[in-house]
């Protein structure tokens, strides 16, 4: 039998399986990718928050990635949490010689605003991560924290966008989520536009968004989508993920990565 397209996600894991690894691999299997991990950190986290986070060192995210790139190849990479400057960097330098596109979710904080990315990394992600990134995703959150430029409003997301293609991503996704409205992302790399537009759910239980969306375009990606239409199919993706997000815990509950799934073998959706 012929594999399945394979898709590489380089990140932190997420004990809760809301976001991280865990979010991503769910996201490859519902999109029907053959996903493969390298664990850049551990938290310990869940619905409430994240209670602790510890990076690998350098020398275990470079082998495992030369592990599966080498022996199993990738037609897509995606990278979440990389904590510190060193991994930002390692990382950075590991996708531009990987002859695969790559996803650049820059995770700055979690859900619940915990820092996921240290200070002194910032400049690492604005010059040797983004260059390397055919798409790059930042939230608002993360424009302001990589930029300066702060979104208020859905016509400051060209200008958001300039800011972050000034650092060398071939394309940017602006996701619009936290502002009021409908959900509203802008992808773009500065001569195209593309406004992608969904209605808002009224679900709290969104943890791990960003994370699916990031591992959806790169699923789209691998299966030889170009860009645009991998980033509106993920956006249906997640948008679908959101409306059946779950209460899990005292807190923020997931997304449904398995929804479509679920939809298909005509299971009641999950109660909120």
């Amino acid at each position: 039998m012929t594999a399945p397209p394979r898709v590489l996600t380089v990140a932190g894991s997420d004990s809760g399986g809301g976001a991280g690894v865990q979010a991503d691999l769910k996201t490859m299997l519902a999109l029907g990718v053959h996903g493969m991990s390298v664990l850049t950190a551990v938290t310990a986290q869940n619905s409430l928050g994240v209670q602790g986070a510890w990076e690998l060192p350098v020398e275990a995210v470079r082998a495992q990635y030369r592990s599966v790139v080498d022996d199993i190849g990738v037609q897509a990479v995606k990278t979440g949490m990389l904590a510190s400057a060193e991994l930002v960097e390692t990382v950075a330098e590991l996708i531009a010689g990987t002859d695969a596109p790559a996803v650049v979710d820059p995770v700055g904080v979690s859900k619940h605003g915990d820092a996921l990315l240290a200070a002194s990394a910032l400049e690492s992600v604005r010059t040797r991560l983004l260059p390397a990134a055919t798409v790059a995703t930042p939230n608002l959150d993360e424009v302001a924290q990589l930029t300066g430029v702060r979104v208020e409003s859905e016509r400051q997301l060209r200008q958001a966008a300039e800011a972050v293609l000034a650092y060398g991503p071939r394309w940017v996704v602006i996701k619009g989520g936290h502002l009021s409205g409908e959900a509203v992302d802008l992808l773009t790399d500065g001569s195209e536009e593309h406004w992608l537009r969904a209605p808002r759910h009224d679900n709290r239980h969104t943890h791990g968004t960003g994370c699916t969306l990031a591992s959806a375009i790169a699923s789209h990606l691998a299966r030889g989508l170009a860009v645009p239409e991998a980033v509106a199919a993920a956006k249906e993706y997640v948008t679908g993920a959101i409306a059946a997000g779950f209460a899990l815990g005292g807190g923020i509950g997931p997304v449904d990565h398995g929804w479509a799934l679920s939809r298909a073998r005509g299971d009641a959706p999950p109660k909120a």
